[in-house]
């Protein structure tokens, strides 16, 4: 089992001599070699500590003695739902012919059984079928909340002619059936909170427009669906659609999105709070990290990213990143710094709806911010900054010049080192005289200060 282990164990259910566990860590904990599990025991007083160990934290537990380190061949996994499912109900094809008698255990107890491959064969081909008749009356099932009826085969107008049996219905599950949005819901679905509609390949954006107006809709799910762009005609450039009217969280990972203009699109719906849009062509590849960064950009609203929250301070430096790497297209679209002669054309408004609201946000980018940089020169890289010290006034301010690619991390190791003040106890910031009277926390060691947007000029706050 420890050749196979994966950073995936993280999260699983766990059980070492009848004590039952959750895996929250999985790797090495020097001095020791070899890897290690960290684990919260149910029963916190069967720990022995929080998740650390010499003064390192490796995972955090609600008990101060919830945790412990244990090896993984020391630990019992289990088996999964649908194994633990066919090895109680003998779903596995055999050689046995269909009429022999065979022997297995339910609960502890032989039981002989006759004609188990017919019966296996029924499962697998298990399919609802819906009575050609009239609909039972409405309301039957008053109080349903959830649905599932994905991989059943079931049809878009089979499922609205049963979901007039579910007057507050919330969540309805339609996976994998293969099906086509092929009519608006009359008077049905109207308190559904969440739709999944993912792996059904037939699914086209156009559809969408069928189930644009329920009005609680606020979570659609359309992974794997093939569809290749978003688009609400109701609404021009800046405007906000009528569509989708409670639409807060939207994942379309798995498809084809290949344009910006869906993007942008997506910034007409007047509620998105969260997108997921993982394994589409235009978010993948090399650019990959600064495609992410025009989606914040673009989405003016947005509050999540593919399940990660966005910060102030990531929004700020996606948006002046955008704002920059449109600069030249702006100008040569009639684009100007003086407000009375910003006019850039049509053209460009359509391809960057939310470009001039950021030149309000932030200011026009000037002529030096526009300077195509030549990465073959050091001296095109580097960042001349002051540093300062708001808590130790007696420390002089210093000029330094650092690679914008310079990451936090080692930044605060040189600081550290000129100081003699541990890394972990350095708190960095930084202040730009384009935006007086801000102070934006450098918060993330892996992120480099382009990712933050420093420039020449700019002010390190260092603190201890």
């Amino acid at each position: 089992m420890n050749d196979t282990l994966t950073s995936e164990v993280i999260g699983r259910r766990v059980e070492v001599n009848g004590e039952r566990a959750t895996v929250l860590f999985y790797g090495p904990v020097p001095p020791v070699a070899g890897l290690w599990l960290g684990v919260e025991w149910d029963n916190p007083e069967r720990g022995k500590h929080d998740g650390s160990h010499e003064g390192t934290v490796y995972f955090k537990c609600s008990h101060p003695t919830g945790g412990s380190f244990i090896r993984p061949n020391k630990v019992n996994f289990g088996v999964d739902f649908l194994t633990a499912v066919e090895n109680r109900y003998v779903l596995k094809d055999g050689p046995e012919e269909d009429g022999k008698e065979q022997i297995v255990k339910i609960a502890n107890r032989p039981v002989e059984t006759i004609g188990f491959d017919s019966i296996r064969k029924q499962q697998r081909d298990n399919r609802l079928r819906f009575p050609a008749g009239p609909p039972s009356p409405a309301g039957a099932f008053p109080a349903l909340k959830v649905v599932v009826l994905s991989r059943t085969g079931i049809t878009w107008a089979e499922a609205l002619r049963c979901a007039a049996d579910w007057p507050r219905l919330e969540e309805l599950y339609l996976e994998s059936n293969g099906l086509s949005i092929s009519e608006r819901p009359a008077d049905v679905l109207q308190m559904v909170k969440l739709l999944d509609l993912s792996h059904n390949q037939l699914i086209d954006e156009n559809q969408l427009f069928l189930i644009a107006y329920l009005p609680r809709l606020e979570q659609l799910v359309l992974c794997n669906t093939g569809i290749s762009s978003l688009r609400f005609p109701d609404a021009g450039i800046g405007c906000k659609t009528s569509m989708f009217p409670s639409l807060k969280n939207l994942v379309v990972n798995d498809n084809r999105i290949s344009q910006w203009s869906s993007i942008d699109e997506l910034d007409k719906l007047r509620s998105l709070r969260s997108l997921s849009c993982r394994r589409n062509p235009l978010t993948e590849g090399s650019g990959a990290q600064t495609a992410c960064q025009f989606v914040i950009a673009r989405i003016g609203q947005l509050q999540t990213l593919n399940k990660c929250q966005i910060l102030p301070e990531d929004r700020r430096g996606a948006e002046l990143e955008y704002r920059k790497a449109f600069g030249n297209e702006w100008k040569k679209a009639g684009g100007h710094q003086d407000p009375d002669k910003n006019r850039p054309n049509e053209e460009f408004l359509a391809a960057h709806p939310r470009y001039q609201e950021l030149c309000l946000k932030y200011g026009a980018p000037e002529d030096g911010e526009l300077k195509t940089q030549q990465p073959c020169l050091l001296k095109n890289q580097l960042l001349a900054l002051r540093i300062k010290y708001p808590n130790h006034l007696d420390q002089k301010v210093l000029e330094k010049q650092l690679p914008d690619s310079m990451t936090i991390q080692k930044v605060k190791g040189l600081l550290s080192r000129l100081h003699r003040v541990p890394v972990s106890d350095l708190l960095l910031s930084y202040e730009s005289p384009k935006m007086p009277g801000r102070e934006i926390e450098l918060e993330n060691d892996q992120q480099s200060l382009q990712f933050y947007s420093v420039e020449s000029g700019d002010c390190l706050l260092v603190r201890w």
